[in-house]
């Protein structure tokens, strides 16, 4: 059960090297650099399968009910690709080391949040390819787009960091979207989201009429992530991310999980006239106008971001094509692609390290000054270009073979080889580029510095890629046929055909074509200059990114135009747009419906009790209403509307959500009477009479159709699922106290999504209050001056007196909970209202003696063990989340039930705890801090 460790090793190395950069810049590289090592570690035992034609599926229960489950594959596709991201990863990491320091010795800072944001990509990368439930495919895949956007905004400061990084995010967000709606058609075409399900149904799913739509969501999920045409924009303007960023994004990670969709999918959607159009229409459209703006850079990454996309074009098209050949060709050029491509830009990298630009305009005749990095970078140009002898000739001629089998019975099947052979003479055009302006070409023009060979361990990681381009170029059956027979066995569900990858097979075609590329190139590149006058006319046409940024502006302009049409910055305005809207949305759909209002359901008799309460409540609000500007008596009766619900929730035998009301009350008032502090005491009266008649008019259309709505629904009958939660509640729950099994077990997801979103609000809140300052009123409103008796001796005392008793109380209503009205959520309200009461009473030096301020932990804490108690139920096997109970027998105590949720309301306890002080804490400091001076005479401002 290695591969879910293999996925976690990277996220736990996320968390480390964020904390080991407290000691120090350099070791956050050495343990990013363990971390994933030691991830490399726990995969070896599953190395070997897949050689052994064996698929190793681990599989945990999750959401059953939904068809989704903690299931993770490893075959040969994700062999393939858990070692590219895992072994270039640690080279990128080691490169990254002495490429984001002034020099060796002296790290830049920051060094932690970029090694954590790099492993919390490794990680979502792991989990796209090693996932067998689309569902958590499709998490993992969202993970990526998000930490890209962290990678790609690494330098924040600059603004085409910033934009980089919401263009990629944009774009790869909305091709998440599509992909989301193709895996929900696609798990209901096959029947189950499960990849050893959909692989087997190929024919039923391409017989399916919703083969198309689906198709078309799933190709735009891909095409995004992989900058397919006319998708393609993002990647150059993501450029703007530290260079082994891009080593790492653009070689082996981030742009080929794309191209792994396509694969890991091959046998099911391949095969249909509509996958050929789409993808090697996409695919070639691509590769060509990769390979054109590629020629025309002058920025060295520019370059190599505009080859990537003419690559990633290539290999589309091979999978366009669904020949196997041509899924084992996509394959190989997918290796060749990663390593060339990494030492590529490491090489761009080491350039800008040493001269302080990357314009190729200006760093010329390089040679001179680092032959060494010189040779790296040629090499590896030339394995792009396709020279003989390094491995991009090997998988290009195969790309060449396979272009022209596929059209060759057809009259225009010339068509699809010629423009691969120009595609071929581009990209040999751009390599000659990259070698000649920068190493020969003249001598260096202005550099910011003197270029130098760098430090030796910055070459180390692009000696190991080119020499792995120049092994597999010389000697491919030897270092890669196997492992790529491994890949391409578990692409294409079958074993693939015999395929050959001798240095030479004779004169042929696809040899033809590629002299034709290398000749054609040095042409191309002779004649540069008048091609570099046309291409600067067609710079602006052809630019799509350009068409983004008018889509952008036009939809925020748009949104603009309609926000100042509605909000004039008046809250009852954007109100009475909101009750109008839905009352008319509500009224369109009762009139439309045709049902009358009251339904077949006899009435119940009402009693004397439920109509004091419901007069009571009437009476209130509308005191509520009348006494809102004296704020201070309106939350008094707001208070008394809160103890009234909390009798409704008595009369019907409610008793947790009575205790809940009781307890948030307070919490509240607590919390409004800190605000009110720094408010004058009443409220403006800013409405004029026609509005007031306008409110009165809309409030009474709005309480009408709540009100006739809810006459509706409960005069109609319906299907409670109460009976389910009360039948249930004890042999599957082991409680008595439904509403908190419900809350700790059958339910425990939103509840682990509240105390999530609760704890979210308590930091924001704090992040607000934190360095705010505000000056409390010196008089109330008639002129008098605030009792200065802060902390009164007699209420100190007795809530000191208190405090054991009100934890007594907490714990009580705490263990109660499972089986008596009560619970975690309660508990920590009575812990939180006992706690700050201390502050309230005592002051803060006094309570700052005795108690932490900081409940960052607690809040840690309480969400840690939360999540910790439903993963331990997936590790025996179970969904997450389920629960346990048992009785043991204690001497004394006698019978005692011992539940698993209860560490569940355990994290609830501590986060409800950790939020609540943590809010009233620091506005009650800021009370503290801002008494004014008691001569001052004047309200502030």
């Amino acid at each position: 059960m290695n591969l879910p460790l293999v996925i976690l090793t990277p996220f736990i190395g996320a968390a480390l090297t964020a904390w080991a950069a407290r000691f120090g810049a350099r070791r956050t590289a050495w343990v990013a650099g363990g971390m994933t090592l030691l991830a490399l570690i726990i995969l070896a035992p599953t190395l070997t399968a897949p050689f052994k034609g064996e698929v190793i599926i681990q599989r945990w229960s999750w959401i059953p009910q939904a068809g989704v489950d903690l299931a993770f594959r490893f075959d040969g596709l994700a062999l393939l690709f858990t070692t590219m991201i895992l072994g270039i990863g640690l080279l990128v990491i080691l490169y990254a080391r002495y490429y984001l320091s002034d020099d060796a010795q002296n790290p830049k800072p920051g060094m932690g949040r970029f090694y954590a944001y790099l492993l919390l990509f490794m990680g979502s990368m792991l989990g796209v390819v090693l996932s067998e439930n689309l569902i958590v495919l499709l998490i993992f895949w969202e993970m990526t787009s998000l930490s890209s956007f962290l990678l790609i905004s690494y330098s924040y400061q600059g603004k085409e960091a910033r934009q980089g990084a919401r263009m990629a995010l944009t774009v790869t967000g909305l091709g998440g979207l599509a992909l989301l709606g193709g895996f929900m058609l696609l798990g209901k075409m096959a029947g189950s989201y499960e990849l050893s399900v959909i692989l087997a149904q190929g024919d039923v799913i391409r017989a399916d009429p919703l083969y198309t739509p689906m198709l078309v969501l799933i190709l735009i999920g891909a095409f995004t992530k992989s900058a397919q045409f006319p998708f393609h924009f993002w990647l150059p303007r993501a450029m703007a991310a530290p260079t082994p960023v891009s080593a790492y994004l653009h070689s082996a990670t981030l742009v080929k999980a794309g191209i792994f969709l396509l694969a890991r999918l091959f046998p099911v959607l391949s095969g249909t006239p509509e996958w050929s159009w789409l993808v090697i229409g996409a695919g070639l459209s691509t590769l060509l106008i990769g390979a054109w703006f590629a020629l025309f850079k002058h920025d060295l990454k520019g370059l190599l971001a505009y080859s990537t996309i003419s690559h990633l074009g290539l290999i589309t098209l091979l999978f366009g094509l669904a020949t196997p050949l041509a899924a084992v060709a996509g394959l190989f050029h997918i290796i060749n692609h990663a390593t060339f491509k990494a030492s590529l830009f490491m090489a761009a990298g080491i350039i800008d390290h040493e001269c302080g630009t990357r314009d190729m305009r200006r760093i010329n005749g390089l040679w001179k000054f680092m032959p060494y990095t010189a040779t790296l970078a040629m090499v590896a140009a030339a394995s792009m270009a396709g020279v003989p002898l390094f491995n991009g000739f090997l998988s290009k001629e195969m790309f060449f073979a396979e272009t022209t089998d596929f059209f060759s019975d057809r009259p225009w099947g010339w068509m699809l080889p010629t423009l691969v052979a120009l595609a071929g003479v581009l990209a040999v055009a751009y390599s000659l580029r990259f070698i000649h302006d920068v190493f020969f070409n003249g001598d260096p023009i202005n550099l910011p510095k003197t270029p130098h060979e760098p430090p030796f361990w910055m070459k180390v990681p692009a000696e190991i890629l080119v020499g792995i381009c120049v092994l597999v170029g010389m000697f491919p059956a030897m270092t890669v046929a196997w492992p790529l027979k491994v890949a391409a066995t578990s692409v294409l569900q079958a074993p693939p055909p015999r395929f050959d990858l001798a240095i030479w097979h004779g004169f042929n075609l696809p040899l033809l074509m590629s002299l034709i590329a290398l000749f054609g190139g040095l042409l191309v590149y002779s004649a540069r200059k008048p091609l570099f006058r046309q291409a600067n006319r067609l710079e602006g046409v052809l630019d799509a990114g350009a068409y983004y940024d008018s889509i952008v502006r036009t939809v925020a302009g748009f949104a603009t135009a309609l926000t100042n049409a509605l909000d004039r910055g008046s809250l009852q305005r954007l109100m009475v747009v909101f009750v109008v809207s839905v009352i008319a949305m509500g009224l369109a759909g009762a009139l439309g419906s045709g049902s009358p209002l009251t339904g077949p359901r006899a009435l119940l008799a009402a009693d004397a009790v439920s109509v004091f309460i419901a007069l009571a409540l009437i009476v209130v609000t509308l005191a509520t209403l009348i006494l809102h500007h004296r704020r201070l008596t309106a939350l008094v009766v707001v208070g008394a509307l809160g103890l009234l619900v909390a009798l409704i929730f008595v009369k019907f035998s409610a008793p947790d959500l009575a205790l809940t009301q009781l307890s948030v009350e307070v919490v509240t008032i607590v919390l409004l009477l800190l605000a009110l502090y720094f408010l004058p005491q009443r409220s403006p009266r800013e409405s004029s009479r026609p509005r007031r008649i306008r409110d009165t008019v809309l409030a009474l259309l709005a309480g009408g159709s709540a009100g006739a709505l809810t006459w509706a629904m409960l005069t109609r009958p319906h299907e409670s699922i109460s009976s389910f939660f009360l039948e249930n509640s004890v042999p599957g729950g082991g409680g008595t106290n439904v509403v908190n099994v419900i809350l700790v077990d059958f339910r425990g997801y939103d509840t682990l999504g509240e105390i999530s979103v609760l704890a979210l609000a308590g930091l924001g809140i704090y992040a607000m209050l934190k360095d705010l300052e505000l000056t409390g009123l010196a008089r109330d409103a008639r002129g008098r001056a605030w009792n200065w008796d802060a902390h009164p001796s007699i209420m100190a005392a007795l809530t000191r007196l208190l405090l054991p008793l009100a934890l007594l109380v907490s714990v009580f209503i705490f263990l109660r909970g499972h089986n008596q009205p009560g619970g975690g959520f309660i508990a920590g309200l009575i812990t939180a209202v006992a706690l700050i009461m201390q502050y309230l009473t005592n002051g803060v030096a006094w309570t700052h003696q005795r108690m932490s301020d900081n409940m960052h932990p607690l809040i840690g804490a309480g969400l840690l063990i939360a999540t910790v108690t439903g993963l331990v139920s997936i590790l025996l096997g179970y969904p997450f989340l389920t629960s346990t109970f048992t009785h043991i027998h204690w001497p004394v105590v006698g019978d005692f039930e011992l539940a698993s949720a209860m560490a569940f309301d355990l994290g609830v306890f501590l986060v409800v705890v950790g939020a609540t002080l943590l809010i009233l804490i620091h506005l009650g400091l800021m009370h503290d801090a801002s008494h004014p001076d008691p001569k001052l005479q004047q309200e502030p401002r």
